[in-house]
C-alpha cells in the first residue's frame, strides 16, 4: 500500500473508531454522519477499482449525501475482490456459503481491530449484558477458519466472564454438545447468554425431545437466523416458543442478530415484536426494487445497508432481505425476497447440520 493511501486509511479508521466510542454516548450528529460516509466513498472510489467501476457505470455526479452513495449488491462480493488495499495486505477473509452452486463471496479485511471494535460496540449499543457466561452453539474460528460467525463469537469474549464452546466440527458435520449444555445449566449460579443460529438452536431442541433445562434467572438467548437453503424452517414465534418449553425463556428473553458476512456491524432485535435497530454507525433504508427510492413509514421494500465500519471493502450494501420501514431508522424484517437465491452468514455452519440432524 502507498505512504498516501496508508495515512488515509487510517485516518478514516481512527475517524470511525471515534464515532463509534462517541454514539455510545450521545447521538451521532447528521452532519458528521454525512462527512464521514462521503469520505469513506470517496477514499473506495480512489482504491477500489471493481467499485469504482460499478459507481461510473451507474453515471451521476459526485453524492452530496449519504443515501445516494451506489450500493453494490450482495453478489458483488462473489464476483470482486472489493478491497482497499492488495491481497498481499489480507489479514482476514470471510466466505459466504457457495454449496447450493451460486459461488461464495469473500469479504476481506486488512486487520480485524475496527471490525471487532464495531461488533462489541453494536452489542453494548443494543443494551445487551455485558459480563455473563457465554455458551456458544457456533464453532470456534479455530474450526471455522472463514466464518463470520465463529470469529464474531470468540472476538465477544472481552464482554463475557467466560465462553464455552458447545459446538464442534467432527467429519464434516456439526456435533452440539447437549451433555456438556445440561451439566453447565445444572451447575449454573448466575445469568448465561445462549449464542446459536436458529437452525442450531432447532436442532438443539429436537436432540433435547421432551427434556428441559431450568437456566438461571435473567438468562438470554441470542440468535442469528439462519435456515437459508436448509429446507428447515419454522415460524419465529414456533422458535421462541421452544425457548420457553425447553429452558424457561419468556420471548422476551431471545435476541435476534441481523448481520452478514458482507458487513462489519450488526442489528439487533428483542422479542418477537420489535423491529431491527441498527446502531448509529450503521444506517438502513428500505427502498422500492424498481424506483430505489425510500419507502414511506410502514411499506415494504428491500433493505439497503450504510456501514461507516466497511472502510476496506464496500460501504454501501444493497441487500435482498425485505423488511417494513419502521420509525428512527429500524426496520422490521419479513425475510428473503423469494425471487433470491439462498444465503446467509449463519449458512455456511447450518449447512454441516444437514448433514447429521
Amino acid at each position: 500500500m502507498s505512504e498516501e493511501r496508508e495515512i488515509a486509511r487510517r485516518h478514516l479508521e481512527a475517524r470511525v473508531t471515534a464515532a463509534i466510542e462517541a454514539s455510545l454516548r450521545e447521538p451521532l450528529e447528521r452532519a458528521a454522519w454525512n462527512e464521514i460516509a462521503l469520505a469513506i466513498h470517496a477514499f473506495q472510489l480512489a482504491h477500489n477499482a471493481p467499485y469504482a467501476a460499478f459507481a461510473r457505470a451507474l453515471g451521476g455526479g459526485p453524492p452530496t449525501d449519504w443515501r445516494s452513495i451506489p450500493a453494490v449488491p450482495q453478489s458483488a462480493f462473489k464476483r470482486a475482490d472489493l478491497r482497499t488495499f492488495s491481497a498481499a495486505e489480507t489479514q482476514l477473509t470471510f466466505y459466504t456459503s457457495g454449496t447450493t452452486g451460486e459461488g461464495f463471496g469473500r469479504h476481506h479485511f486488512r486487520s480485524p481491530d475496527l471490525y471487532e471494535s464495531s461488533l462489541r460496540a453494536a452489542w453494548r449499543f443494543a443494551g445487551l449484558p455485558v459480563g455473563r457466561p457465554h455458551w456458544i452453539l457456533i464453532p470456534p474460528a479455530s474450526e471455522a477458519l472463514h466464518s463470520s460467525l465463529s470469529h464474531m463469537m470468540g472476538a465477544l469474549a472481552p464482554l463475557a466472564s467466560e465462553q464455552n464452546w458447545l459446538a464442534h466440527r467432527r467429519d464434516d458435520a456439526l456435533a452440539l454438545d447437549v451433555t456438556g449444555l445440561r451439566d453447565a445449566a445444572a451447575l449454573a449460579r448466575e445469568p448465561v447468554i445462549l449464542l446459536g443460529t436458529a437452525l442450531a438452536f432447532l436442532a438443539l431442541f429436537e436432540q433435547l425431545g421432551e427434556r428441559t433445562m431450568t437456566l438461571p434467572a435473567g438468562s438470554l438467548a441470542f440468535e442469528t437466523g439462519g435456515y437459508k437453503g436448509s429446507g428447515r424452517e419454522i415460524a419465529k414465534d414456533e422458535l421462541y416458543a421452544l425457548f420457553t418449553r425447553h429452558f424457561g425463556l419468556a420471548p422476551e428473553s431471545v435476541w435476534n442478530e441481523y448481520g452478514m458476512t458482507e458487513l462489519s456491524t450488526q442489528a439487533y432485535a428483542n422479542g418477537l415484536g420489535g423491529p431491527h435497530r441498527p446502531p448509529p454507525w450503521l444506517r438502513a433504508l428500505v427502498i422500492d426494487p424498481e424506483s430505489g427510492a425510500e419507502v414511506a413509514g410502514g411499506e415494504v421494500g428491500l433493505v439497503r445497508l450504510f456501514d461507516l465500519a466497511n472502510v476496506g471493502s464496500a460501504l454501501a450494501v444493497q441487500t435482498q432481505d425485505l423488511a417494513v420501514r419502521r420509525d428512527g431508522g429500524t426496520f422490521e424484517l419479513i425475510g428473503r425476497d423469494p425471487r433470491a437465491l439462498p444465503r446467509g452468514c449463519s449458512r455456511a455452519a447450518d449447512e454441516l447440520l444437514q448433514i447429521r440432524p
